[in-house]
């Protein structure tokens, strides 16, 4: 019978967690950042905005574009993939922060979800504030918005994990070895599926890059409860 080592067999060593100090790990564990922030944030203040005002306002063709942004739910990316890179090639917004920041702002899962979340709010809460003087952003701003802090918690951690594990946009985008975001980065690094060789690296580089994912779940863990919660019971 033939002898296998153990998975968990020495000798142990930390020499892959220092070479990844020296690489380009940390160039792409800052454009992960700069995207996965640039997203979120983006994301948070436009569907914020979208969500009041289907939930809140009176206009022209309101329920119709409501349904449209209800469609985009159904339309997978793969599927517009090509008008959107001759676009951002006409740009010239491939291999650039923006051109890696602007599809993630476009999901319609955010537009939707903060509606629902605002309409759950009563709105006798918009009317005392009307009647004290308050404009309709100062009541979005001011009164309605903290309300909403548990479901922004929530569209904000799911869309930078989206962000962040991102790979196909990236890889279409990206092109240069400066802008790559971490997950395009792991694969470059890794030479073919079949590798044998290397494999500590590897596992190393991907132990480092869960972590922020952990940290942020650790922190906004109490948020997505609150958030989960209060969607269920409206």
């Amino acid at each position: 019978m033939r002898d296998t080592a153990s998975a968990f067999g020495g000798p142990y060593t930390l020499e892959n967690y220092r070479a990844i100090l020296q690489g380009s790990v940390l160039r792409w564990l800052l454009n992960s950042f700069i995207v996965s922030l640039g997203t979120t944030l983006g994301v948070l203040v436009l569907c914020s905005l979208a969500g009041y005002a289907f939930a809140r306002l009176e206009f022209p063709g309101r329920r119709a574009l409501f349904v449209v942004v209800l469609l985009g739910l159904a339309i997978p990316e793969q599927a517009v993939i090509l008008p959107r890179h001759q676009l951002f090639a006409d740009l010239g917004l491939h291999n650039s922060y923006a051109g890696l920041i602007l599809p993630g702002l476009t999901g319609s899962f955010g537009v939707f979800f903060m509606t629902q979340y605002f309409r759950a709010i009563p709105r006798d809460l918009d009317e005392a504030a009307m009647l004290d003087g308050a404009s309709r952003f100062t009541v979005f701003r001011k009164v309605l918005l903290p309300l909403t802090l548990p479901a922004q918690a929530t569209l904000g951690v799911f869309t930078f994990l989206g962000s962040w594990n991102d790979y196909w946009w990236p890889l279409i985008s990206a092109t240069r070895s400066e802008r790559f975001t971490l997950t395009i980065g792991l694969a470059s690094a890794q030479m073919n599926y079949a590798q044998t060789s290397g494999l500590g690296f590897l596992m190393a580089q991907a132990v480092f890059a869960s972590i922020p994912i952990l940290i942020v779940y650790v922190i906004f863990q109490k948020q997505i409860v609150q958030a989960m919660a209060g969607t269920a019971s409206r």
